[in-house]
């Protein structure tokens, strides 16, 4: 490889479109999105409500499929996948964090935490010492038994972050992560968000309506009538 050669994005996106229902009730989310993200960056996605953001981040989490265009995922065109080999790629590479949580009321942190992995059938010993890693990473190891109800809302949080890198995905995908969290714990969260992205290198994909938060990524994308309106620069690397 030469010296300064530039490696692909690990997510690029090309004049990919979402249209819902047919004929006269047809209405298009995506009018033509063209978006590359480099391996390793921060991004936050900003935009007022039907600006296609959420949309874009579905097709992104392999919830949803592209009406037409490209979605290449480390050079592989995702929209050509069946709904199988999507489920595979979402288990292998993608982690989910969610404004409300979404954690199991009645079970312990670390069982909440272990939950991608029993999916993946691994043993019981692999998933007791990825799961406290990932615990320890969030800085909740010694909260391992409590139940989300013994826990704070930034607390919670850490949960379901160490839930979505117990998997060591490549990309973090993160929806209002700090929806539901006052100022302060808000401020942990994104710290925490930053410091995966820094120093274990997960990609990070944010959603969120708040410039406070979304000056911590260093990529932020503007969404608009279901288009990309504007890319800014944000935090320093």
């Amino acid at each position: 490889m030469e010296p300064d050669a530039v490696a692909d994005p690990i997510i690029s996106l090309r004049g990919v479109t979402k249209i819902y229902g047919s004929g006269a009730t047809a209405f298009q989310a995506l009018k033509g999105i063209d978006l590359d993200i480099e391996e390793g960056d921060f991004v936050a996605v900003m935009g007022p409500s039907g600006s296609g953001k959420s949309t874009t981040m579905n097709i992104l989490g392999c919830l949803d499929v592209p009406s037409g265009g490209e979605f290449l995922f480390k050079g592989r065109h995702v929209e050509r996948l069946d709904r199988d080999q999507r489920a595979l790629l979402r288990r292998r590479y993608l982690g989910f964090v969610f404004q409300g949580f979404n954690l199991l009321s009645r079970t312990s942190a670390l069982e909440n935490v272990e939950l991608p992995l029993l999916y993946r059938g691994e043993d019981k010993k692999s998933r007791y010492d990825a799961g406290m890693a990932a615990l320890d990473k969030v800085g909740l190891k010694q909260w391992w038994d409590h139940t989300p109800a013994e826990l704070s809302g930034g607390q919670q949080q850490r949960v379901a972050i160490a839930r979505a890198i117990v998997t060591q995905p490549a990309v973090l995908l993160a929806d209002e992560p700090t929806g539901n969290l006052d100022s302060e714990r808000s401020v942990e969260i994104m710290e925490l968000l930053t410091d995966l992205n820094k120093n274990s290198g997960i990609t990070v994909l944010m959603v969120t309506h708040e410039p406070d938060m979304a000056a911590y990524a260093r990529t932020v994308v503007h969404f608009k009538d279901g288009l990309v309106e504007r890319i800014d620069a944000g935090a320093e690397a």
